[in-house]
């Protein structure tokens, strides 16, 4: 069995938006972890410069449907308009 995937999503708000961006991540992490292979998927820092969210997927094939996933679809759609620049993910 593949050892666990380990990412870090880094979301920079635009000024004033820390609030609603922090309100829709919390609404995708209450859908996330439901989803097949999602080990943990938590909001790890918040400030008003960047929030970052700490996700690990049991499988690459949990972590490819995931990215394809209506979750992260509807999280992209809320937060098209309050980001500073494109979430930034990294494998940790």
């Amino acid at each position: 069995m593949s050892a666990p995937i380990d990412l870090i999503a880094t979301f920079i708000p635009n000024d004033g938006e820390l609030h609603r961006v922090k309100l829709a991540l919390e609404i995708a992490i209450d859908e996330v972890v439901k989803e097949p292979g999602c080990i943990q998927y938590e909001l790890t820092e918040a400030t008003e410069e960047k929030l970052v969210l700490t996700e690990q997927w049991a499988s690459e094939e949990d972590l490819d449907r995931h990215s394809k996933g209506i979750a992260v679809q509807d999280l992209n759609e809320s937060l098209s308009a309050l980001l500073a620049e494109p979430v930034k993910v990294e494998r940790a």
